[in-house]
């Protein structure tokens, strides 16, 4: 299996150095998508279908919602192949909201 060049796909935010992010949810999402493709949990041909059919969902995104669509497709994969159900990812995604919201701006926010 080869490395994928995460690059290479649609509409991802860059500069000249690679990827940018606004927020450091969007890095923990953009890696754990890689790792879990390193892992086989996916191949990166599923995986671009899938963010591409995100993305498609959405043709008015400036880009700014980028990285929502990511998620969502990294949701929808996790659930396909049984790495979590929905209920468990609505739970955890309820967590990190309540972390979120209770932790003081400019601290990193932990379950």
């Amino acid at each position: 299996m080869s490395a994928p060049d995460p690059l290479a796909l649609p509409r991802l935010p860059r500069d000249a150095e690679g990827p940018v992010f606004a927020e450091p949810w969007q890095a923990q999402a953009f890696a754990l998508a890689l790792e879990l493709h390193a892992r086989g949990a996916f191949a990166w041909t599923e995986w671009a279908q899938a963010l591409s059919a995100e993305l498609a969902r959405d043709p008015a995104d400036d880009g700014t919602r980028y990285y929502e669509h990511w998620v969502a497709a990294l949701e929808a994969l996790v659930a396909r192949h049984n790495l979590a159900g929905m209920d468990e990812l609505s739970s955890r995604k309820t967590a990190w909201e309540n972390a979120y919201l209770r932790t003081p701006h400019g601290k990193p926010v932990e379950l």
